[in-house]
């Protein structure tokens, strides 16, 4: 195994076995079912499991930052995950799927567009990850993108998916507040912001040129 850092990689995808997937819901979404069995970390094989997945595809989100005003572009839009929960309007930085044969800068550039009316120009990857592989396919690659803040404004989205988005700008330090608060629950912008508290000096020298 390849040693990426101080914890040992004990297994790969070449120590399980899927005995059978099943597409049991198709949707806007899609959900599968699995039988596998994989290797123990004390040796030998596990019995089958069975579980369900939720298949949403790959995403991509993107922290909007105008390093010349040191502010960041938030939107909010409703959000059925939390129609039962106390803000169903959820504020967010911009995301979305994968559409065809996109690249994730490609993704986040257009979402960007369609979600709060702003080209970006200079981006920078933060990290990806998995935001609940427990039972969700999805990975979700993280971006901070440079642009003019002055322009974003309004109501977007696109009508034929439903969406009413609205657009929000604020200084870096009044979103990151939103985050030590509580009111940001999203865990992409969770994650973005507070690497953008950690890195706004670097990357404001860096965009600055």
């Amino acid at each position: 195994m390849q040693d990426k850092g101080p914890i040992k990689e004990e297994f790969s995808s070449q120590d399980l076995e899927i005995i059978s997937k099943e597409t049991v819901f198709q949707g806007f979404f899609r959900m599968v079912k699995y039988a596998f069995k994989h290797r123990l970390f004390k040796g030998g094989w596990s019995e089958p499991i069975v579980r369900e997945m939720f298949e949403r595809g790959s995403a991509a989100a993107l922290l909007p930052y105008d390093p010349q005003q040191d502010k960041v572009v938030i939107i909010e839009q409703i959000r059925v995950g939390a129609l039962e929960h106390a803000h169903p309007w959820q504020l967010e930085i911009v995301a979305g799927i994968f559409d065809r044969d996109e690249s994730p800068e490609e993704v986040v550039r257009r979402e960007a567009m369609e979600e709060a009316g702003v080209e970006v120009g200079r981006v920078e990857k933060i990290t990806s990850y998995y935001p609940s592989s427990g039972g969700c396919s999805e990975k979700l690659e993280v971006y901070v993108g440079e642009v003019d803040a002055s322009l974003a404004k309004g109501v977007h989205g696109l009508d034929y998916e439903g969406e009413d988005i609205m657009v929000h700008v604020v200084s870096r330090e009044e979103a990151y507040q939103l985050v030590k608060n509580g009111r940001i629950e999203n865990g992409a912008s969770i994650i973005a912001l507070q690497w953008l508290e950690l890195n706004y000096q670097t990357l404001r020298k860096q965009w600055q040129k």
